[in-house]
């Protein structure tokens, strides 16, 4: 199965009802951003590394290198490597000596180790085909690289809808809202969105 190279875009940040974080994920040479739901702690986790930010001890994937480091074993690349009922599965692929090791992940902890061992990270078509969203316009593509713990959301006065809300909605109106909350980056509503149109099209 052939794999298509990620790189990360974006960390979101919603406080407005409670702490919430996306982590936006682009195709490389592509148009298609796919974003993930994660942790407080694990948006911290990999904001530091981008951020450049040393802590006086080690955060918890930090001692999880150290031990990789201390075993021999080495991380090659990270594979999100599927989507079922809306949770993404990841693989850390390992070196230790000759042998390669799969180890199952979850995402956000996978990318978390990813950025601290400078490897790439992949998915699958059919990972993007279910979850990715589509750029339409590629000068979007050029989104700032800052990293970028964005918390512009709570700033925003747009009303973000609930799901009942979306269930309201035409396809039509769902993929024109779809456009408008990616523009402004609201990527918590953009993986509401995406989801109901996802769910829509499975009872098609």
């Amino acid at each position: 199965m052939e794999k298509i190279e990620l790189e990360i875009l974006a960390i979101s940040q919603n406080m407005v009802q409670q702490p919430t974080h996306a982590i936006v994920l682009g195709e490389v040479n592509g148009l298609r951003r796919l974003p993930i739901l994660i942790g407080q702690h694990e948006a911290q986790s990999i904001a530091a590394v981008l951020e450049g930010l040393r802590p006086s001890r080690p955060l918890t994937h930090d001692l999880i290198k150290n031990m990789f480091h201390a075993f021999g074993v080495e991380l090659q690349e990270v594979i999100i490597s599927d989507l079922i009922e809306g949770v993404f599965y990841a693989k850390l692929i390992c070196q230790h000596g000759d042998e390669t090791i799969e180890i199952d992940s979850r995402t956000s902890d996978a990318i978390a180790l990813a950025v601290r061992f400078g490897c790439p990270i992949y998915t699958y078509e059919k990972v993007l085909d279910a979850a990715g969203i589509l750029l339409e316009d590629p000068q979007e593509r050029k989104l700032k690289k800052s990293f970028l713990v964005e918390e512009k959301l709570e700033q925003k006065k747009e009303k973000s809808l609930t799901e009942e809300e979306l269930r309201n909605l035409s396809i039509d109106q769902l993929q024109k809202l779809l456009e408008e909350v990616l523009e402004r980056e609201d990527y918590m509503q953009a993986i509401a969105i995406r989801d109901e149109i996802n769910r829509r099209k499975k009872k098609s």
